[in-house]
Formats: C-alpha cells, sequence, structure tokens
C-alpha cells in the first residue's frame, strides 16, 4: 500500500469519510497534471499530437480493467453526458422502471423526455418489488445506480445476472459512479447493457471525465435512424464509428482523460481486490456499530454484497459537532453520508464514532 499520508496531504488534516461526493487527488496525480500542461504550454500542437495516443490508451485501460470490449468503450465528460446521449438514441417508444430517491440524473432525463415511466420503492424488499413491477409494468428498459447514493444500497451483482436471464430483452442501464473503482467488474459478464460512470469520485481522477461501456445488444438498437446516412469521410476521422460520434462528438481533453488513465493506473496498482477487502472490512464494522447505534435500518446491515456508503440520521448538533472536529461527510437526503476508501482507516471509523458517542478530542 501506498504512503497515504504522502500521497493524499489532506488526510494529515481531516477525517475523510465523503468520497461518495468526491474523491481526493494525490500528490503523484497533481505532478502529472502540471508536467502535461507544461509540455502542452511548450509545445502547442506538437504536444497534442504527441500525446494523442493517451485518448486510445485509456480506452484500452478502461475495456481490460472493466473487462469491455474497446470498440464499444466511449468516452465522456462525465456520468450525466453519457446517459442523456444515450437514451437521445432510444425510440420514445421505450418504457422506463426507475427507482424512487434516485439520482436525479437518471430519472430526469427519463421524465423530461416524455418516456412513459413507473417507479418503485427502495427498502429490504427491493428485489421483490422489481421482479413484480417488471411482470406488471412491462418496462422494456431498467435504469437505476448501481450503488445507491443517499442509502449505499447496492444492486447484487447475482440479482443483475438474473434480470438478464429472465428478461433477456429488458435493457439494463446502470449508473456506476458510485461502483467504479470500489469492487472488481466483469461488464461482459454483468447483465448489464450499459454502465456508465464519472471518474471524480471513487477512481480519484478529478472532474471532467468519464466513461461508457455498452453492450453488443444495446449498439445494435440504439441510434438507429442515423444509420441511413453516410458517416464523414476526411481522412482524420477514418474508422470513427457511428456511436463514437455519438458519445464523442469532438475533441477529447488529454488532461482530463489523461487524469483518468492515472487514476485507473493507481487503481490497478493498489490491486481492486486489496481495495475491496479492506473497505468491506471497514465498512462492515461501520455498519454494526452505527445500527448499534440506532442510525442505519437493519436491513443494510443485512444485506449481501453492501457498498461502502451508509447515510446516518443525525441531530444538527451531532451534525455541527462532526464539522468542528474535521470529519467530513455530506448532508443527503434527510441524513448525513458517510462513505470508506482505500485510504480510510479503523482510526478514522474510530474518531467518528468518538464523535458520535459525544466524546471531545
Amino acid at each position: 500500500m501506498m504512503n497515504l499520508a504522502e500521497s493524499f496531504p489532506i488526510l494529515k488534516d481531516y477525517t475523510y469519510l465523503n468520497t461518495a461526493n468526491s474523491g481526493i487527488l494525490s500528490t503523484d496525480l497533481a505532478q502529472w497534471r502540471r508536467t502535461h500542461d507544461e509540455a502542452f504550454i511548450k509545445g502547442g500542437s506538437v504536444f497534442r499530437m504527441e500525446n494523442a495516443p493517451i485518448i486510445d490508451e485509456l480506452r484500452t485501460n478502461i475495456a481490460d480493467f472493466f473487462q469491455g470490449e474497446i470498440s464499444r468503450t466511449f468516452l465522456t465528460p462525465n456520468f450525466s453526458f453519457g446517459f442523456n446521449t444515450l437514451i437521445d438514441g432510444l425510440a420514445r417508444t421505450h418504457r422506463f422502471l426507475l427507482l424512487n430517491e434516485e439520482y436525479p440524473s437518471v430519472a430526469y432525463p427519463v421524465i423530461s423526455r416524455g418516456f412513459e415511466h413507473h417507479f418503485i420503492d427502495i427498502d429490504e424488499n427491493l428485489e421483490a418489488n422489481v421482479l413484480a413491477a417488471i411482470e406488471k409494468f412491462k418496462p422494456t428498459v431498467f435504469a437505476f445506480s448501481v450503488v445507491q447514493y443517499i442509502s449505499g444500497y447496492r444492486m447484487r451483482p447475482k440479482f443483475i445476472r438474473e434480470l438478464k436471464e429472465n428478461y433477456p430483452d429488458l435493457l439494463l442501464i446502470g449508473d456506476g459512479t458510485q461502483f467504479c473503482g470500489t469492487v472488481p467488474i466483469h461488464f461482459n459478464n454483468s447483465g448489464l447493457d450499459a454502465l456508465l460512470t464519472s471518474g471524480y469520485k471513487w477512481l480519484l481522477s478529478g472532474y471532467g471525465n468519464g466513461f461508457v461501456l455498452i453492450s453488443e445488444q444495446l449498439a445494435n438498437n440504439i441510434y438507429n435512424e442515423k444509420k441511413q446516412f453516410p458517416l464523414p469521410a476526411l481522412p482524420f476521422l477514418k474508422g470513427k464509428a457511428l456511436l463514437a460520434y455519438c458519445f464523442e462528438p469532438g475533441h477529447l481533453d488529454t488532461l482530463n482523460f489523461g487524469s483518468l488513465n492515472e487514476g485507473i493506473k493507481l487503481i490497478k496498482k493498489i490491486g481492486i481486490e486489496a481495495i475491496e477487502a479492506h473497505t468491506q472490512a471497514l465498512a462492515s464494522k461501520a455498519r454494526i456499530a452505527l445500527f448499534d447505534r440506532g442510525l442505519i435500518p437493519e436491513f443494510l446491515v443485512r444485506q449481501q454484497d453492501a457498498s461502502t456508503i451508509m447515510s446516518m440520521q443525525l441531530d444538527n448538533n451531532l451534525v455541527q459537532q462532526l464539522q468542528h472536529e474535521r470529519v467530513v461527510c455530506s448532508p443527503r437526503g434527510t441524513g448525513t453520508r458517510i462513505s470508506f476508501h482505500f485510504y480510510n482507516t479503523e482510526e478514522d471509523l474510530q474518531k467518528l464514532l468518538s464523535v458520535l458517542d459525544g466524546k471531545r478530542t
């Protein structure tokens, strides 16, 4: 494991339990970005041409790390851009299944475009709720956050695969912004038809970067009306596919996407299995401790394949005390959200619990 205090200076000053809001930048990434821009200053278009291969390298790294296909891996500035682009390519006859209290960037684009839709509740019976809604509402698309941004509820990988096996024509679109970078992911075997994410949270890549992975089934059923028009034939656009024109309509920034490349390299260097083992052990202790204090519901403690995000019901005095003690977390919904990444420690958890218990440091 890297020297966390040196690599992430913010950890010296704060108990940082807020990756679900924003990941933090390493000193190595900051140095890479400085070097990038200094070279751009000196080289201009020469630098740009020499560094263009980093975009293809990133696509390769994404497809390799998340086990997707390079030809159906697209780079986007964030999840929201990718999701809006994706559903703009769907026929308006599609019927969406959505979750209540879902992240606005999932629900609003569907509603505002006039798609017929149906909401279901997120509770301890969520999987049964999904199956019942599929049978009754007959959706053609189920769009959901793999990990819910408020409660931290994580959709079980086995359940997603079973949905695809039992309803092969149902398109499954997953928001991976609170998911990618936390556990190993094999997109091609996941059951998902699309996995979209922003890189600024768990991938620790800063803002302005993200990606979309798309299944062959979805790729064959999106933007069909555009397939009648010939693609540009200019030499510098040779080989660019239709979906690349949709998801990557202009120039791609080597600073932002290079940062995502560096973020993925860092996660790979530490090891995604090691990250999962460390964070799951820490989050499991946290869930038990918070349930014992009456701060989270029991079903989240019992959940299989849980995330490292949880939301506590706190009074204003405790919220202010957390701020005073430099424990960084976020107000979300009616609660206060915390989250654990690989740089969090047992000491961070104990600091949180000491503040919740009314102890002063």
